[in-house]
Order: structure tokens, then C-alpha cells, then sequence
């Protein structure tokens, strides 16, 4: 998990003749959090990885390549009930995430076995589903992987303030377009490996 970027966050903070505590202090976090970036078992999130490039003066998509790191390609999942969504949707994600593996489902039971069988990175989730709610699935989905990206996409602007409490990294409206997808990319809480580039 992101041992290129503990390796680099370990030599910019020895560099800077720091320990990890006077680094702790400076990023406002505990000394154990940074132990963990250091020896790979933690990444740090978004946020948090833009303070350490400002911090230290990096290049802030160097890091986030870092901490992309992966000899898998990422998960990413488009749940919605209409068909429709998927076939205009699941070609506009592909463009833009060319390196991810990227799958479609209508019914929420089939998306959550998937998500426990696979580490979902980014997950695309239509609110209105039949029965079920997006808004409660994010919280199923963020259950089994608390860092998988959600973003949801609905045809109702007014879902929009139940969508931002749920811990979901952002919210689109239909149709699914290239550009609404790459607006998105930029708020994740968790970066991604995007094929040559990271976010």
C-alpha cells in the first residue's frame, strides 16, 4: 500500500532534520498517524496529502501519484436502475478512468456483493433506487471500505443536501458527461490511480 510515497514522506521529513512528533505538531496530526504513513500501513487522504505537499513544497500530483501506487487497476462501479444510465454512463467512465476496471449494475444487491468481494475504489450511485436508497447504500458501501469514493448522480437537485451528510465525496446531476465526471475526480476524499495521471 503506498510504500513509494512513506518512503518519500520518511526522506522529506529526515531532510528537514524532524521527528516524527515536530512533524505530527506541524501537520496537526498524532505522531502514531505519521509512524503508520511511514511504514505503508496508512495513507493519509486528500486533504491531507495537499498539506503535506504545501508543507514541504512538492508538487501536489507527485504525491498523489505516490499515493496512487498500485499494481491493480482501481475498482470503480456505476449503480443505477435504469439501463439507460448505464449504457450512456459506463463508456463516459471508461474514457475518463482509462486504467480503471469499471462495471455496471442495476440491482443494489448484486453491487454490494461485488463491493465485499472487491476493493471498490470510486463508486458511481443513483439515489433513487426502486426501493432502496442510494443514501443508505453509501453508508453499506462505506461499511466494507471506508475509503471508497462515493459520488452520486441524480436527475433531482434536491437530494443534494442529504447527499453532502452521508461522507460521500460529491454529487452530479444526469446525464453523465465527461466533464461532470472530471469536476468530480478533483473533490475525492481518496486518490485514485486515473491511467497516467492521479487526483
Amino acid at each position: 500500500m503506498g510504500m513509494l510515497f512513506a518512503q518519500t514522506v520518511k526522506k522529506l521529513r529526515t531532510q528537514r532534520e524532524l521527528s516524527q512528533r515536530e512533524l505530527a505538531d506541524k501537520l496537526y496530526v498524532t505522531r502514531s498517524t505519521i509512524a503508520r504513513w511511514e511504514n505503508g500501513s496508512r495513507l493519509p487522504d486528500i486533504s491531507m496529502i495537499k498539506r503535506i505537499a504545501t508543507y514541504f513544497d512538492e508538487d501536489i500530483n507527485t504525491l498523489l501519484n505516490m499515493a496512487s501506487e498500485s499494481d491493480e487497476a482501481p475498482n470503480v462501479i456505476l449503480l443505477d436502475d435504469t439501463k439507460i444510465t448505464l449504457t450512456g454512463g459506463l463508456p463516459v467512465l471508461e474514457e475518463v478512468l482509462p486504467n480503471a476496471t469499471i462495471i455496471g449494475f442495476t440491482k443494489p444487491s448484486e453491487a454490494i456483493e461485488y463491493a465485499k468481494a472487491h476493493r471498490i475504489s470510486l463508486a458511481f450511485l443513483d439515489i433513487e433506487l426502486g426501493k432502496t436508497s442510494g443514501l443508505d447504500l453509501c453508508k453499506t458501501f462505506l461499511e466494507i471500505n471506508p475509503r471508497t469514493n462515493i459520488i452520486f448522480v441524480t436527475a433531482y437537485s434536491n437530494y443534494s443536501l442529504d447527499a453532502w451528510a452521508t461522507g460521500a465525496s460529491g454529487f452530479m446531476l444526469k446525464p453523465i458527461t465527461t466533464d461532470s465526471v472530471k469536476n468530480q475526480l478533483t473533490n475525492l476524499r481518496y486518490p485514485i490511480n486515473l491511467g497516467g495521471s492521479s487526483i
